[in-house]
């Protein structure tokens, strides 16, 4: 079968807020009625694989907002974890390529999904032939710069079983010196390519973060529909560990009302320290308008005395209320002391606005240790 690709010009998402769709192109030169897109595998779920064939893949500080470059090998992400932030570039894809006419109605419902949200965890996009759109994206990078690959959806994610986007990637990055990289995921099959980034680290600095928010089994069900057990993610924490690599936990989003009281918290750190971790960061959740109408229903379902205090204290803006924050900031702290963990300064620090929201209701559960 051809590998062409009705998606062929879309740069990689990963931005952390929305970028207008006129930064999100796409360039078929032929309608998808006559070539439609190209499907990889269909899981029995109902999950499809779409073959995309992007331009660039590399997206700069100056479209994405942050002080880092970003990568994304696939665009979609099979584990659904409902407080995803990033659905929005999925969601951007798909419909401006239907206002561009280049998707019929029905092609457009497939890709979207009923309410804007399932198409992100159901057709995923597969990035083909990566390496040579990121040959020439590396020219643009200054020495020194930091890129970050996994800032909108996993890089290891169950795809990568089969497609192997990011392993190619990285083949491709070790042959980089003097550039700072960072890895988010949440998967274990990271272990899987220890090889290639020891060979990274070698001449670039690195950090692989990886993903958790609770260490309840059930309560991480509850919240991430298909995500690996807290189990798996520790003991591949401990696997990168103990073959070299520079890896720590990242424990965002902080769920407020859910997984911020000191007791969980307490329990995660000490599962870092267990593991190895070389670092530890932590944030509350950031509840953008593209999220709320995947979010809330779940916090309904399973906490709905939290919903109307989320309404109240998100309305508007995507960030935690202030107050809120500081006192999360310092619970954290206290708990990074406590386990020996130092304050390092890191990409997610970034994150953190220059203003933040004053008003809401919310508050830690327990008291502050």
């Amino acid at each position: 079968m051809a590998k062409s690709s009705w998606a062929d010009g879309l740069t990689g998402g990963g931005a952390v807020r929305p970028k207008p769709i006129d930064q999100l192109p796409l360039i078929p030169t032929i309608r998808p009625s006559a070539q439609p897109p190209i499907v990889l595998d269909e899981r029995l779920r109902g999950t499809r694989f779409v073959a995309l064939t992007p331009k660039r893949v590399l997206n700069p500080p100056s479209a994405t907002g942050m002080d880092y470059w970003s990568l994304n090998p696939y665009v979609g992400c099979e584990f659904g974890c409902s407080y995803c932030y990033a659905r929005y570039t999925h969601r951007y894809v798909v419909e401006r390529a239907h206002d561009a006419g280049k998707l019929t109605d029905a092609e457009f419902a497939d890709y979207r999904g009923a309410h804007g949200w399932e198409a992100f965890e159901k057709r995923i996009f597969v990035k083909e032939h990566v390496v040579g759109a990121l040959e020439a994206d590396l020219k643009r990078v200054p020495l020194g710069e930091c890129i970050v690959i996994g800032t909108a959806t996993d890089p290891y994610q169950p795809a990568e079983r089969r497609f192997r986007v990011t392993r190619a990637v990285l083949q491709r990055l070790t042959r980089c010196e003097g550039l700072s990289f960072g890895i988010i995921t949440k998967s274990p099959l990271i272990a899987r390519d220890c090889d290639l980034l020891l060979r990274l680290q070698e001449r670039n600095e690195l950090q692989i973060h990886i993903s958790l928010i609770t260490h309840d089994a059930a309560l991480a069900r509850k919240l991430e529909a298909r995500s690996p057990v807290p189990a798996a993610r520790l003991r591949a924490l401990g696997k990168l560990v103990d073959a070299g690599v520079n890896a720590g936990l990242i424990i965002a989003p902080v769920l407020p009302g859910i997984t911020d009281d000191v007791a969980q918290l307490d329990v995660l750190f000490a599962a870092a320290q267990r593991a190895g971790a070389r670092f530890l960061h932590a944030g509350p959740l950031r509840l953008y308008p593209a999220i709320r109408d995947r979010f809330l229903p779940v916090l309904g379902e399973h906490f709905p005395d939290l919903v109307p205090k989320y309404s109240r204290a998100y309305a508007g803006h995507g960030y935690a209320p202030r107050d809120y924050a500081k006192a999360l900031s310092r619970r954290i702290e206290k708990l990074r002391k406590k386990h020996g963990f130092k304050n390092q300064s890191a990409m997610f620090d970034r994150y953190r606005p220059a203003k933040m929201p004053v008003q809401g209701e919310l508050e830690l559960r327990g008291s502050l240790p």
